[in-house]
């Protein structure tokens, strides 16, 4: 637009000066009629050395007919005016050289003009560039994350779900690499062996012990920890030997699951033939307000990356955010070694709800406030939380569970009250139920699994059926799976509408008093806290 504003200015003022000089006239015919041959090797040069493209060439033309109209328009004008020719010699050659100075300019200016719009077409054609260059930058992102977490699946012997998500990336069929990592994957899955679910053991713990010192302290909580507790330094060599001895994380889905008419519909594990299924599952994850001040973490967070770490305070008020209990060293742990997991698993963690979820105070109490069901320990922690918002808890709460499921977690009931229902009656059982399911599932979502609280069964090894009250009423409000506890390395009961499977403690009673039935998963010897005070008092100092 610059460009056309100063020809246009230029072209009026040589005008002006054409009215004024009476030998203009004589000029231009020279320089119309190619007398003046220097003026026009050069704009000829200009256009051979000028290497545009056709649409472009097409503009430089039509530039040039401008200026031969010019001169025409400028001839028709000067005979209008019977301007008289000039007898000054001297004079007609300054004027002369004038004209063809300014006429000089005008063409320059419009070659100038046409190799602006040259560089335009140029850039824009870089543009268009630069936005394929961006569109192919962002699809090798896309094909990049895609491949990430297509080796993290094969890795985790999910190879249905890698090989399909390679073979959707864009010109897979003609990259070899690609093409070759599928066919590792097909060959690798062709060696998997079927892993008998039978032979599946199911392995838990409790809240973890971060900080030794507080929790062996003495006082009235050391003997309840030493027996049925576990640290951190214990659980992470009970990991990394059980790993090591080819350990896989696997679900109770995997076993079996239930349709939608609650009937039992077995399922397949496939393995490498050096590799045995566990699952893996935790109690009482709501950080009690009893075990304040005893060296384990507080609550569930989802830090800044979006992982689900553990808030701690130590015993100077100091806060930490890492790696405390069994949730993120497991996350940790999978991250580094995703062969660890089968298909994404992680493990079960069964909750009750009187003091609330995951370290957040989500129970009804907290909110209502009512004095003849408020506890010490409740009525204390509401009293130093004068800004204590209920509404916030469970949203946070309920944000952390959210992305515990995203990763692989599973949840599972504990009983509101951590009832024992083997010697609870049926109407008590009913008024816990249907609080758990009021108060806890809001916020975890629906569990079909009932962890029994203490291990206590709602029958001895016989099959469960319908002149079993207990069982009738829980299977009516949606569990089929529960999880007692034993000694023995695996024991499982199938019927048509449910799954019981045993889970063995690896706690300091069983490490110390047992040690011989958990030698298939660890040496306990190697694993034991020294820390842990000696000897481990038998379960009759517990409760």
């Amino acid at each position: 637009m610059m460009g056309d504003n100063m020809d246009r200015y230029n072209l009026d003022n040589f005008l002006e000066k054409k009215e004024e000089d009476p030998q203009v006239d004589s000029i231009l015919d020279e320089i119309k009629n190619g007398n003046d041959g220097n003026s026009t090797e050069e704009i000829s040069s200009s256009e051979e050395n000028f290497d545009v493209s056709e649409n472009d060439a097409q503009k430089k033309d039509n530039s040039f007919n401008l200026t031969d109209d010019f001169f025409d328009e400028t001839e028709e004008k000067s005979k209008k005016a019977k301007i008289k020719p000039s007898k000054n010699k001297n004079g007609n050659n300054g004027n002369k050289r004038k004209a063809i100075i300014i006429i000089s300019l005008v063409i320059i200016l419009i070659i100038v003009g046409i190799i602006a719009i040259c560089f335009g077409f140029k850039n824009n054609g870089n543009s268009g560039n630069s936005t394929s260059n961006n569109a192919e930058q962002g699809t090798q992102v896309q094909s990049d994350t895609v491949l990430a977490g297509a080796k993290i699946d094969a890795a985790q012997y999910n190879y249905d779900k890698a090989i399909e998500a390679v073979k959707a990336i864009d010109g897979y069929d003609n990259n070899k690499e690609l093409t070759e990592l599928v066919a590792t994957w097909e060959n690798e899955k062709a060696n998997l062996v079927e892993f008998p679910c039978d032979k599946v053991t199911h392995v838990f713990v409790h809240s973890l012990i971060y900080d030794t010192s507080l929790a062996f302290d003495g006082d009235f909580s050391q003997d309840g920890y030493n027996l049925v507790m576990t640290t951190v330094s214990e659980f992470n060599k009970m990991m990394q030997t059980m790993y090591e001895r080819g350990y896989v994380l696997v679900s109770m889905k995997d076993i079996c699951t239930f349709d939608s008419e609650g009937n039992r519909v077995d399922q397949t594990i496939m393995l490498p033939k050096d590799k045995k299924a566990f699952v893996l599952s935790q109690d009482d994850l709501c950080y009690y307000h009893t075990q304040d001040g005893d060296g384990i973490a507080d609550k569930l967070i989802i830090d800044e990356n979006g992982d689900v770490k553990c808030h701690y305070t130590d015993d100077k008020g100091n806060e930490s955010i890492g790696d405390f209990d069994m949730v993120p060293i497991i996350d940790t742990f999978v991250k580094e070694h995703p062969d660890f997991s089968y298909h994404g698993r992680k493990g079960i963690i069964a909750l009750t709800g009187y003091n609330g979820v995951l370290g957040y105070r989500t129970d009804e109490v907290y909110k209502t406030r009512p004095a003849d069901e408020l506890d010490p320990d409740q009525e204390q922690f509401l009293n130093r939380t004068p800004d204590f918002d209920f509404d916030k808890e469970v949203k946070e709460a309920t944000k952390v569970a959210d992305r515990m499921k995203e990763t692989g977690w599973e949840f599972a009931s504990h009983s509101w009250g951590h009832v024992n229902m083997t010697n609870t009656d049926l109407d008590r059982i009913k008024v816990d139920t249907e609080k758990f399911l009021t108060r806890v599932t809001p916020i975890i979502g629906q569990t079909d699994c009932l962890i029994y609280a203490n291990g206590g069964d709602i029958a001895g090894v016989e099959e469960y059926d319908s002149n079993n009250e207990k069982y009738t009423y829980l299977l009516s409000k949606g569990f089929h799976v529960f999880c007692p506890v034993d000694s023995t390395i695996y024991w499982q009961q199938k019927g048509d509408k449910y799954f019981r499977m045993s889970r063995r403690n690896l706690d300091g009673y069983r490490m110390y008093h047992s040690p011989e039935l958990l030698e298939d998963l660890f040496n306990v010897e190697e694993v034991f806290d020294k820390t842990r005070p000696v000897p481990v008092p038998d379960m009759s100092h517990y409760g």
